[in-house]
Formats: structure tokens, C-alpha cells, sequence
């Protein structure tokens, strides 16, 4: 079975109407668990609202580098990611390729974020684009190794990945690394360490090879699990066992309760 490391299950096209069968299908797809994660702490409520009562659905709380319109103070944070039903923090970061503008907004709200995390115990979620040297800076300056974090939809350098695993970070590949323009990124995956390396959709966004334009779904993590493992030299279901268990490893505030089929979701669903 398969986790869905991050997606944004509220931000999809039929969201209000739909999830259901969307859940349904990721289910269909060997995904047994999906992080929802948050882009703005103004939003999480109605987030909350589309995919808390999921049981193979987790949530986080933060606000996105390129949210900063929606950016809250330290104690409105804190207060947010304290929530019992808030497994991590993010997502946070730097993206200077987009929003440069904002760069000193988006460093004070990532700082924000680190020691809000460290507080909580809750594992950050880093978005990072165009910003290496900062988001490492500050990572170093202000991380606690015990708190635990990822870098989501990675798209750095092999140099920027293997520092960040110094710090004990996890690694998160998306779909991008299908696409026939990212064998920079082809090539970085070989080398990330297994039991560091995790596997997301970003969806609805970023659908992987061949479902570019189409929307993208959970149910889609399946390829790139399947990728992910022709180029490391395994099997897909081994790389669905590993990625699966860093994934719980790392977010361990998740009650972990393994759903196979489409009647142990409706069972545990109806409880």
C-alpha cells in the first residue's frame, strides 16, 4: 500500500461534491493514508471541514511562501498547530522563483513556523524553490533535529537534498520527476538514501506522466511509487513498503490504521 505524503484534497475541482469518490479512488489505487496539507491558517477551518472526517486522511496547519497575504503573527500559529487533529506544521518555506517580493515576509514566517514546530513536536513541511542557501541557513539556525520535517515536491540539487538529510530531513518526490524535462532530478532521486525518501502528488497540481492535464488525484502517488522504483532498481511494491514506513516514522502522530479495500474505508468510516 501506498501513502499519499501531501496533497490538497480542498483545492480540487469537485472537492465540495466529489471527495468521496476521490477517496474512493485513491483506495481503488492501493493508497491506503493521505496528509492534507494546509497553504493558509485562515483557510484550515474550511479545509477541516472537507476532509476531517476521513479516517485515512491527515491534516496540517501553516501558511505557504506564496500565502504570505494570509501570513499570521507567532501566537496565532502556535495556537493553530497545538490542535490535537494537526499531525504537522507547514507548509512553510522560501520561493524566491515566484515571489522574491516577499522575500522578508516569507523569512520571518518560516522562522515562525521552525520554532513553532519545535514547540509542538510536530514535523514541518518545507516548500523550498529558488532559496537553498537561505532555507538551509535558517533550518540550521533554528531547526531541532528531534522535530522532524520533509522537503516536499523536491526539485533542488543533489548537494541541497544530502544537506538536508544531514539534518535527518526527508526527501518527498512528486510527479515532476516523470516529466522527460527533469532528469536533473531523475538522476538526484538515485541517490537520496531510502530510508529518507518519500512520495507525494501535490495534487491537484503537477499530475505525473501520462496524466499531464488532467487534474491531478491521490490515486496518481501509484505512478509515481512505480517511477520512482525503476529508477532506484526495485520492485514498486518494495518502494511502497519503504516510502510507507518513512511516512509513518516521520509523521508519528498519526493513528495508523491500515485501510485495503473499499469496504474496510466504509467500515471504519460509519464508526
Amino acid at each position: 500500500m501506498f501513502v499519499d505524503s501531501h496533497c490538497h484534497l480542498d483545492r480540487l475541482k469537485h472537492a465540495d461534491t466529489e471527495l468521496e469518490s476521490i477517496v474512493d479512488d485513491a483506495l481503488a489505487n492501493k493508497v491506503e493514508h493521505m496528509l492534507c496539507v494546509s497553504v493558509s491558517v485562515k483557510e484550515f477551518e474550511a479545509m477541516r471541514d472537507k476532509v476531517a472526517h476521513f479516517p485515512n486522511v491527515s491534516m496540517s496547519c501553516g501558511v505557504h511562501p506564496l500565502h504570505q497575504e494570509d501570513a499570521c503573527d507567532y501566537q496565532t500559529l502556535l495556537s493553530h498547530v497545538k490542535r490535537d487533529d494537526v499531525i504537522a506544521v507547514g507548509e512553510t518555506g522560501l520561493d524566491y522563483y515566484y515571489s522574491a517580493e516577499t522575500k522578508e515576509v516569507q523569512l520571518q514566517s518560516f522562522v515562525d513556523h521552525i520554532k513553532a514546530a519545535n514547540v509542538v513536536e510536530k514535523p514541518l513541511i518545507i516548500h523550498t524553490r529558488a532559496a537553498q542557501q537561505d532555507t538551509l541557513s535558517l533550518l540550521n539556525e533554528h531547526y531541532d533535529v528531534k522535530t522532524g520535517a520533509v522537503l516536499h515536491c523536491f526539485t533542488e540539487s543533489l548537494e541541497m537534498a544530502q544537506a538536508a538529510i544531514e539534518l535527518g530531513i526527508y526527501i518527498s518526490i512528486s510527479g515532476i520527476v516523470t516529466f522527460n524535462s527533469a532528469k536533473e532530478l531523475q538522476d538526484t532521486v538515485k541517490h537520496i538514501p531510502l530510508d529518507k525518501l518519500l512520495i507525494e502528488t501535490d495534487s491537484p497540481w503537477l499530475a505525473p506522466t501520462p496524466y499531464r492535464g488532467k487534474e491531478n488525484q491521490p490515486k496518481y502517488v501509484k505512478r509515481v511509487g512505480e517511477f520512482v522504483a525503476e529508477l532506484k532498481g526495485m520492485s514498486t511494491d518494495e518502494l511502497a513498503h519503504v516510502t510507507t514506513e518513512n511516512f509513518y516514522r516521520l509523521f508519528s502522530r498519526i493513528n495508523r490504521t491500515p485501510i485495503d479495500s473499499r469496504e474496510a474505508f466504509l467500515q471504519e468510516y460509519r464508526r
